[in-house]
């Protein structure tokens, strides 16, 4: 190297990322729950639907987190409706059991966002369920999928 000449990194526009890690290593948002009997069927199991509601609070929950206000979305006439999901059940909760439904953003792919879910044990090791829910912006008045999502949602999403 020349003397006085300092290394250069490359733009960062040249970065290749490898998105297979990205679900790996970014931060889950953490939802707790407890199992009360109107979750349960005759035999203290937990019904399967209500584990599809327990991530959608947590969604939400996420969501709130970082500045979006779900209810305020709408009235703006947006929605991300449900378009697509994947469950796969581990283990049953049982009425009284104490649990964490984890969420994260796993990839924004145009107007879809796909998130990923971990139901577990409040402690130690235990997985119940895991999932993936992929939305879709909607425009409320013209009904119709949007072309893109509105900045402020999109730019909270990608902190995420």
């Amino acid at each position: 190297m020349s003397q006085g000449k300092k290394p250069q990194l490359p733009p960062s526009t040249d970065i290749e990322l490898d998105h297979s890690y990205r679900a790996n290593t970014e931060k889950w948002f953490e939802y707790p729950i407890v199992v009360h009997p109107h979750h349960t069927d005759y035999g203290g199991i937990v019904w399967h639907g209500n584990y599809i509601a327990w991530m959608e609070e947590a969604r939400v929950e996420c969501l709130q987190s970082i500045g979006i206000d779900y209810a305020h979305l709408v009235e703006l006439g947006y929605e991300l409706p449900v378009v697509e999901v994947n469950i796969r059940y581990h283990r049953s909760l049982k009425m009284g059991d104490r649990a964490i439904v984890k969420t994260r953003v796993n990839d924004l792919e145009g107007v879809r966002i796909h998130w990923d879910y971990e139901i577990t044990a409040w402690r130690g090791n235990i997985t119940y369920v895991t999932g993936k829910v992929t939305l879709v912006g909607i425009d409320r008045e013209k009904g119709k999928i949007m072309r893109q999502l509105p900045p402020v949602l999109k730019d909270a999403l990608i902190k995420l």
